[in-house]
């Protein structure tokens, strides 16, 4: 309120005018509103740095300035402050992961990237923060799509030097010494076909085949991402020398795969199915449109990183990139084998685009987790992207947490043995696995159980039946002392499951057994006694024949296959069965991509000779697309 005195010897300026009190007050009322207005003008408007000139310092100015035309550019996406969050580190020029576990070419070929290209541009919208009780907001997105980044070096991926460097032909180049090893392989072969088939004929272009009533499923869990079985087989086919069928699936990427989606997605099946799939195939074949899809598609899931803790959330709409935590998850956790299985195709990225990003962000993730307290040694399956806490202690070597650990002993391999950090969090790993989950039915049968706060829950997943190759092939690199022990403990998990199939009716094991009650290696709950065509069991044969060479890797593997045949082969494809228990199961009409992709690979590799994708070359990804080991630098240098 303005205070107006009167100057001696004079009245009011007011009175002078003749005004009366009530319209005294009125008057002053309208005069405080109209300076109000004023300087709210000079001051407040976007376009008002002109006349901020005339009050505020030169320095002053230009930060007003600046800080209007940023205002401008960021209105549609709320800042970390809105929260009361912490704000998320921004990103450096340097790369950040430049520990000794890298490999020691990729951080030398990584800092010259990030020297030339300056830290990452922001992009918005980002994606959802997580705010505890539930509330989602948005905070910026940031990594700059490499392909668009004009002051990014020239960078070409020499691939010529990369196939010259594998030490055996990729389809292999031994001359099969076994007929009847080579008849059922080619019975698998047929099996595959049969399978694209009837998916290209009633499904093409959709997510997967419904063979009983010959139509395709979309689903939504690739945010409107199609073909997932195209990409899923892409490497399969070519594997297998079906190379038609390879050809109309090539051709349908080039032509129909569309990147300019707008919907919800996992970014763990994008990234293991479509990403890996892509990666797989163009190191296969050389065939750039593969390099380049995956590429692109690889900077669609960058936003999800954008937390506080650089932990990504689960869900990403792959159109606006805003993320969020699955609904199920625990107060907005993100899942430890979702965030912890990105490692092999992230730096893969970093290595085809030369953009540093891909591997900044994963190697994040190692050091949040070597900060965080291990219970026990372990590591539960669900961690704040906000806090970097573990959420709760549910501990699983099955669903929620399997791959993370495969995925460490596997990025040792990829590194052609020099990623030692995580060599170390894989020992350690399996090492608190062996003291706390590891037990021994009455029955005798070797078994890893689930661990919830202290408290054992004797079951097995078949998602965990991975667990006896990734054991066997660390074993073979493990040190002296535990090398034998780990040999073991890798066939015993491998017969364990081989006897959950064995002792149903159908000779296909079901969804999860369990070890109490009474019972052992059988499923005692209804919801449990399913089976879709899941690959872990006959992916721990491959790996125990390949290691091994003991013929009963690869008699189990020809059960499986008969047993397929004979309750999962339908008119028009393969489907999953609601009972391993009966004879005379019912179908539920859907076959899966990972069939394709894991199952078909994997028995036809069993009964392959080991120079086909040999594990001197490869690492498969867990959906069985293979990788490359690092064996040397593959940039090419590039003129200006």
């Amino acid at each position: 309120m303005v205070l107006l005195r009167k100057l001696p010897g004079m009245p009011g300026w007011p009175a002078a005018l003749g005004l009366r009190l009530p319209q005294k007050f009125l008057f002053l009322l309208f005069l405080s509103g109209l300076l109000t207005l004023c300087f709210g003008a000079l001051f407040l408007l976007p376009d008002s740095s002109r006349f901020k000139r005339l009050f505020l310092p030169r320095r002053a100015t230009a930060s007003a300035s600046s800080s209007s035309s940023a205002s401008s550019s960021s209105a549609s996406s709320s800042s970390t402050r809105d929260t009361g969050l912490p704000r998320s580190p921004p990103a450096a020029a340097e790369p950040r992961h430049a520990s000794p576990a890298a490999p020691r070419r990729l951080r030398e070929k990584l800092r010259t990237a990030a020297r030339v290209a300056g830290p990452p541009a922001r992009t918005a919208p980002g994606p959802r923060q997580q705010v505890p009780g539930g509330e989602s907001r948005a905070q910026p997105a940031s990594g700059a799509p490499p392909a668009r980044d004009a002051q990014r070096a020239p960078f070409r991926f020499d691939y010529e030097r990369f196939r010259r460097s594998l030490r055996h032909p990729v389809r292999g180049g031994r001359p099969a010494q076994d007929p009847e090893s080579r008849a059922r392989r080619m019975k698998i072969k047929e099996m595959m076909k049969f399978a694209w088939d009837n998916y290209k004929q009633y499904a093409l272009g959709k997510n997967e085949l419904r063979p009983l009533t010959k139509n395709g499923h979309i689903g939504n869990m690739f945010g409107g991402l199609r073909g997932a079985t195209v990409i899923d087989a892409l490497d399969t086919l070519y594997i297998m020398e079906l190379e038609e069928e390879f050809q109309e699936a090539k051709q349908w990427v080039e032509k129909s795969f569309d990147l300019n989606v707008n919907g919800e997605a996992s970014l763990f099946e994008v990234n293991i199915r479509y990403i890996g799939g892509l990666l797989a195939t163009y190191y296969l074949t050389g065939e750039e449109v593969f390099k380049s899809k995956a590429l692109e598609l690889g900077e669609k899931l960058l936003p999800a990183f954008n937390t506080p803790t650089g932990i990504p959330r689960g869900v990403i709409n792959l159109g606006s990139g805003m993320s969020w935590s699955w609904g199920w998850a625990s107060a907005g956790s993100s899942i430890l084998a979702e965030f912890g299985t990105l490692h092999l195709e992230f730096l893969h990225l970093s290595e085809l685009s030369g953009n540093p990003v891909f591997a900044e962000k994963v190697m994040n993730i190692r050091r949040v987790l070597n900060r965080v307290e291990k219970p026990q040694g372990l590591y539960p399956n669900f961690l704040s992207p906000v806090t970097g806490s573990w959420v709760q202690h549910h501990v699983s070597i099955g669903g929620l947490g399997d791959s993370f650990y495969e995925y460490l002993i596997k990025s040792w391999l990829m590194s052609d043995k020099k990623d030692s950090e995580a060599k170390k969090m894989y020992d350690d790993a399996l090492e608190a696995i062996e003291k706390h989950l590891v037990k021994k039915s009455a029955g005798g049968l070797t078994y890893i159980a689930e661990w919830r706060g202290g408290i054992l829950d004797h079951k097995m997943g078949h998602l965990a039946c991975f667990s006896g190759g990734m054991i066997a092939l660390g074993a073979e690199h493990a040190q002296e002392d535990r090398r034998q022990r780990h040999r073991e403990l890798a066939a015993e998990i491998t017969s364990t499951c081989h006897e959950s199939y064995t002792r149903s009716d159908t000779k296909l094991g079901p969804e999860a057994f369990r070890f109490d009650a009474g019972s052992e290696a059988t499923a005692t709950r209804l919801s449990e006694r399913y089976y879709i065509l899941r690959p872990e069991v006959v992916e721990s044969y491959m790996y125990l024949w390949r290691l091994t060479h003991q013929p009963k890797y690869r008699h189990w593997g020809w059960e499986v296959v008969q047993a397929l045949e004979k309750h999962c082969r339908v008119e028009a494809g393969f489907s999953g069965i609601r009972d391993v228990y009966t004879t005379t199961p019912t179908h539920d009409n859907m076959q899966q991509s990972f069939f394709l992709a894991e199952t078909l690979k994997y028995l036809y590799l069993l009964f392959s000779e080991d120079d086909v994708l040999s594990l001197e070359d490869w690492v498969f990804n867990t959906e069985a697309h293979p990788l490359p080991i690092n064996h040397t630098d593959f940039t090419a240098a590039v003129q200006p």
